[in-house]
């Protein structure tokens, strides 16, 4: 799907920015949470917890994936007010279902990102995707 909003492109491309602050080597991700207004409420992007360094520890994903807080759950600790009714764009894939379901608790109603083809993660995402139609929350994936 082309992106046809010229909001979604915008946040989409405010996610991308944001998800290069992060210091994973690998993976680079950002999530941006808009209000109806279209008001920014909250960035996240994946990192470790305050506090812990990640020397070292990036390079070794074992490690690193028992570690990080992803750039959703960070944007959701820090909204500045309750989501609810909110979207969140994600940057450079779709929220895996731990995610998901954070963001549904949340009452945030939709969801925007790009459509990832990356076999890895292929069961997480139809996962994801399953729980946003189940709970009813709006669900866009465009083609990078």
């Amino acid at each position: 799907m082309m992106i046809n909003s010229g909001w979604d492109n915008r946040f989409l491309e405010m996610a991308e920015l944001v998800a290069s602050w992060s210091k994973d080597p690998s993976t680079k991700v950002g999530a941006v949470i808009v209000d109806e207004d279209r008001r920014v409420l909250s960035l996240g992007y994946n990192g470790f917890p305050l506090g812990l360094s990640d020397d070292k520890r990036l390079d070794n994903r074992e490690i690193k994936y028992k570690m990080i807080v992803h750039a959703e759950c960070n944007a959701l600790l820090f909204c500045s007010e309750p989501p609810v009714g909110a979207t969140i764009y994600t940057y450079p894939f779709m929220p895996c279902p731990k995610c998901a379901g954070m963001i549904i608790q949340t009452g945030i109603t939709r969801v925007v990102s790009y459509k990832s083809n990356n076999e890895r993660w292929s069961e997480e995402f139809a996962l994801s995707r399953n729980m946003f139609k189940e709970a009813g929350i709006e669900l866009l994936e465009y083609e990078i």
